[in-house]
């Protein structure tokens, strides 16, 4: 992987990661159209720089992250987290064996947007508006749901948001909890990556950051990333709450749909493989 290369994957993973467009689904599609060897490298570089991403939340919301006294907040994420690390736990390598399949990427893109396409329509009674009125009990069912985004393609944020809405949420408070909720789980699955994982690194088994700090290239490639993936993020969540509060879902959705059947269509013609 080159340096052009890692800046385009960090530039696509600040952009759909906090999106219910599947950002696992779309590092799929654009390594395999820019022809990006899936070496263990890619592979750990395409979940390190999760790290910025979530870094872009807290900095957003930096009072909810620092503000010590209001525990509950805290034990909400604990609670919502654990099915996440629970199952990934349990099947990490029946997931990383589905991350390299376009088909199911292409196949959850296109079921996803029929979802949103929908949702608006279907939840359009909220009871609740913010995340003080979430519930210990609804914060682990949002947990669960997020679960179902083990599947490349269905997206964290989607996945958690109809979660959050299936519970009574208003669209802005399914979408701010989901970022919520991405921070520790993500933060969990980038600490794993790096420093309890063994990846097979030019015949060499090392951990993450061991890997990460074999070459300047991989450092460099890890630093920058990390850091556009950081800037991109911020500048998407201010846009998909913005947008959010006055069009709700069903752009993504077409979104979506559009997206799996090109996919599709890239797999059926063997442009991709």
């Amino acid at each position: 992987m080159t340096i052009v290369e890692a800046i385009i994957l960090s530039v696509v993973e600040g952009l759909t990661e906090f999106l219910p467009v599947s950002s696992t689904g779309h590092m799929v599609i654009t390594s395999s159209l820019l022809g990006i060897e899936k070496d263990e490298f890619t592979k750990l570089f395409e979940v390190s720089i999760q790290f910025g991403a979530i870094m872009a939340v807290v900095v957003l919301y930096w009072r909810k992250f620092f503000e010590f006294k209001r525990w509950q907040f805290y034990v909400k994420l604990i609670i919502g987290v654990m099915p996440a690390l629970a199952l990934g736990y349990l099947f990490s390598d029946k997931i990383d064996a589905l991350l390299e399949s376009p088909e199911t990427v292409a196949i959850s893109l296109f079921a996803g947007g029929i979802v949103l396409m929908f949702i608006d329509k279907y939840f359009k009674r909220p009871k609740f508006e913010s995340e003080d009125q979430v519930s210990y009990g609804n914060s682990f069912i949002v947990g669960l749901w997020q679960t179902i985004a083990m599947i490349p393609g269905v997206s964290r944020s989607a996945a958690t948001i109809i979660g959050g809405m299936s519970r009574k949420f208003s669209r802005h408070l399914a979408a701010e909890f989901s970022f919520f909720l991405a921070v520790p789980t993500m933060f969990a699955a980038t600490a794993y990556s790096l420093f309890v994982k063994k990846w097979a690194h030019e015949g060499i088994t090392r951990k993450g950051y061991e890997v990460i700090m074999s070459s300047r290239d991989n450092t460099i490639a890890f630093i920058l990333g990390n850091l556009i993936a950081f800037v991109v993020a911020m500048l998407a969540i201010r846009f998909f709450i913005n947008f959010l509060k006055v069009y709700g879902f069903k752009i993504f959705g077409v979104y979506r749909i559009l997206a799996g059947l090109l996919l599709l269509a890239l797999l059926l013609t063997k442009t991709i493989g």
